[in-house]
């Protein structure tokens, strides 16, 4: 079996204190044309794939070659070689793939919807206390408190409705702190290791604690990842002919939270097969990288660890966005990969200089 640490510096907390405004800064001026997959804001371009350095954004070193040592490994014929159709790799999103702080995007998607649609709302909890940026219901409550909040703003709408909503406020909302789109917000190095691995054979897989249909509608523009390899929380839908026409009305129910324990169950009812690959950031990916890690072959498992306060955040232990405790102590003993942003990134977004 493949298994490769790292050590790392133990790092203190950043306390991000911010106003109502700096956390949900999204553009209120939200069309009510219908919008496209293509008005969604284009995924960060790379370079032209360079087989001699597959991964430009990250630093020389031990880890980055150990990465590209295990995907020669598995698709190089011999003792270790794993099949196209058992290659699989699965990444959480927040905070794996693009920028979690100062909250979860799905939160502030829903926030813009209590600002635009129900103002009345701002005195009520949870609304009033994450627009004044307290965030810790969402450390106590996890992704089932974000799905509550994503209920309480989005159900009673058709999912084709929905899907609108998305594609319109990914298309003005803007980052609070980086100013660009939340689709731009996205983490160079994680897209290059994308391209790199279904170079390789590999089928990628999101597999986030989000709302599988908060991220389906741009996840193909944004990753390259199709809306059938995207596993996420859902809410019921319920079947209903209004006016001659078949509709999927969401319900205000949770139908499943993919979180924790939740993961590897979303994995084997979606995909059917355990994957040889998993990335994370926070102790919601626990369960997924040790049964990913646990597998017959050669595995590997990732921790993103957001160490770099300067380019994006430095946050682990006690952040109630991102907690990164339990899976941090296990890494090396379970030989899980933990990059450090600060020192194993050239850069962390396409646009860095």
């Amino acid at each position: 079996m493949c298994r490769i640490s790292s050590p790392i510096n133990r790092i203190f907390i950043l306390q991000v204190i911010f106003s109502c405004s700096l956390l949900f800064g999204c553009n209120k001026d939200v069309k009510e044309e219908r919008v496209t997959q293509d008005s969604t804001p284009p995924a960060i371009k790379q370079e032209a794939f360079n087989e001699s350095d597959p991964l430009p954004s990250w630093n020389d070193g031990k880890i980055k070659d150990s990465i590209i040592s295990f995907v020669k490994l598995v698709t190089k014929e011999g003792p270790s070689f794993v099949k196209e159709e058992d290659r699989i790799a699965v990444f959480d999103n927040d905070g794996t793939l693009w920028v979690e702080q100062p909250t979860y995007s799905q939160v502030a998607f829903a926030i813009n919807k209590v600002s635009l649609d129900h103002p009345e709302w701002k005195n009520r909890e949870p609304f009033k206390s994450l627009m004044q940026g307290n965030m810790e219901l969402l450390d106590k409550g996890g992704e089932l408190a974000v799905m509550e909040i994503v209920m309480d703003t989005h159900a009673g709408m058709t999912t084709e409705e929905f899907e609108q909503e998305v594609l319109a406020w990914t298309t003005t909302a803007k980052h609070p702190r980086f100013d660009k789109p939340y689709t731009e917000c996205v983490y160079q190095p994680m897209l290059e290791l994308l391209t790199y691995l279904r170079t390789n054979g590999f089928k990628t897989f999101i597999v986030s604690g989000g709302g599988i249909e908060f991220m389906r509608p741009w996840s193909q523009k944004v990753y390259g990842v199709s809306p059938e390899q995207v596993i996420g929380s859902s809410i019921k839908t319920k079947y209903e002919v209004k006016d001659g026409m078949p509709e999927l009305f969401r319900q205000r129910k949770i139908d499943f939270i993919d979180d924790k324990a939740g993961k590897p169950e979303g994995i084997n009812s979606h995909i059917g097969k355990r994957p040889i690959a998993a990335f994370g950031n926070s102790d919601g990916d626990f369960q997924m990288l040790e049964w990913t890690t646990k597998g017959k072959g050669p595995t590997l498992g990732v921790i993103v660890h957001h160490d770099d306060a300067e380019r994006e955040w430095a946050y682990d232990r006690k952040s109630p966005v991102g907690k990164l405790d339990k899976a941090l102590n296990a890494a090396s003993n379970n030989g899980w990969f933990v990059v450090s942003m600060k020192d194993d990134w050239k850069k962390i977004f396409s646009w860095d200089k």
